[in-house]
């Protein structure tokens, strides 16, 4: 499964730039060009596995856009871009929660030496109640036994166990099937929760939610 990422870029020949660099890598780029536009992205297109925000954009800015998402408990690491190279503005970027900052002017191809660092650097096991998923070898195991998984479960697993005790969007969840119909992802989320015992509840027009403790 693509790795997705959510692109804050208000010059459209950079963010192209960036865009067709990540997208040749293997990554699905989402692109805003104003910060209103970029927090709606990140409600109706969740769940993203990395955000790069520039700081000076329209509508709302990026310094105060990843404060609001780290507030609502939103955990996507985020790397910062900006012509900004003054100690206090990067204090704050790591401050409201960005784990890099690019300075601008930088050569496209930093970003994407940057992005990758930071998905290895991610890609550790991760305990969810009694399981235990490798993101990189894709195998997940209940008391060191391996679970079989195939790729429409694989698929549904992540967007879960990435966004633990939050909704997803059912449409969100639905690109994760062959067939993409209410019918389809009920059939599948009840294979899910057979294989792998998680408590997966359905918020009525919604989405579902994978509740932990």
């Amino acid at each position: 499964m693509k790795k997705r990422i959510l692109l804050l870029e208000d010059d459209p020949i950079l963010s192209e730039t960036i865009e067709e660099l990540l997208e040749m890598e293997g990554y699905e780029v989402a692109l805003a060009q104003d910060g209103e536009e970029a927090s709606r992205l990140t409600y109706e297109e969740a769940p993203f596995d990395l955000y790069i925000f520039d700081i000076n954009v329209p509508q709302i800015d990026g310094l105060s856009l990843l404060e609001a998402l780290r507030e609502a408990e939103d955990t996507t690491p985020a790397i910062f871009i900006s012509a900004l190279v003054d100690i206090e503005t990067i204090a704050t970027a790591f401050n409201v929660g960005a784990k890099d900052y690019i300075k601008k002017p930088f050569f496209p191809e930093e970003i994407l030496i940057r992005v990758n660092a930071k998905f290895k650097q991610t890609a550790k096991n991760i305990e969810i109640e009694h399981l235990n998923y490798d993101p990189k070898t894709k195998i997940l195991k209940e008391n060191n036994h391996i679970i079989p998984m195939g790729e429409v479960q694989l698929c549904l697993l992540e967007k879960f166990i990435y966004n633990p005790n939050r909704v997803v969007e059912k449409a969100t969840l639905c690109d994760c099937l062959l067939q993409n119909s209410s019918g389809a992802l009920r059939v599948a989320l009840n294979k899910l929760k057979q294989n792998t015992k998680l408590s997966i509840k359905n918020i009525r027009g919604i989405g579902y939610r994978l509740e932990t403790r």
